[in-house]
């Protein structure tokens, strides 16, 4: 039963707090703890919805900065007061021109919370998994400016942290954190890339 509870502990506090959704809480550790995002940074968040984390980054980076928010659901319209904030109901990988999402440089931050549509079938979750994760990777020469930082969702596995092994060259450092607020059946962790070496 002890996994509810870190559920409830979470997810109340998100609801007390007004976030949409508990994995705000993952996002602030990571923050706190790699310094991933900064005043006036543009950033863009993969797969957004509902849109906690949009709501963390959108106050850290603070008026001068811009978060985009990108995800196949339809937009979030709690989302859509907030100043520095725009959101898009696209899919990331058929982004051709970054004009595309309004925005005439690359990003200073990626952020990927995303997960494929799962099938409960554990190994073919991981393949899928797996397949997003590369597919994210192959998007930052695109997104993400030289020197930026990037944090993206995996679901563990060999193949996963083979595949990782050999992304960590691209960063000039190179983190795993499975944040505290995960629940402790849950087989995801975070990377943390600093430095884009692009």
């Amino acid at each position: 039963m002890g996994n509810f509870k870190v559920k409830d502990h979470y997810f109340n506090k998100a609801k007390q707090e007004n976030y949409l959704a508990r994995s705000i809480y993952k996002l602030e550790e990571i923050d706190q703890k790699y310094k991933v995002l900064k005043k006036g940074n543009l950033v863009v968040d993969f797969g957004y919805y509902p849109g906690s984390w949009i709501q963390y980054t959108s106050k850290t980076i603070g008026d001068e900065g811009k978060v985009v928010g990108i995800d196949i659901q339809e937009v979030n319209k709690k989302l859509a007061g907030i100043n520095n904030v725009r959101v898009y109901q696209k899919d990331i990988f058929n982004i051709s021109d970054l004009k595309q999402l309004d925005v005439d440089d690359q990003f200073d931050v990626v952020l990927s919370d995303m997960a494929p549509s799962t099938t409960g079938v554990q190994s073919l979750d991981q393949i899928r998994s797996l397949n997003l994760v590369e597919s994210v990777f192959g998007l930052l020469p695109k997104f993400l400016k030289p020197g930026g930082n990037f944090v993206i969702k995996v679901f563990d596995s060999q193949h996963a942290q083979d595949f990782l092994k050999e992304q960590k060259k691209l960063f000039n450092e190179f983190h795993y954190l499975k944040p505290k607020s995960t629940r402790s059946v849950s087989k995801e962790f975070f990377v943390i890339g600093k430095q884009f070496k692009a």
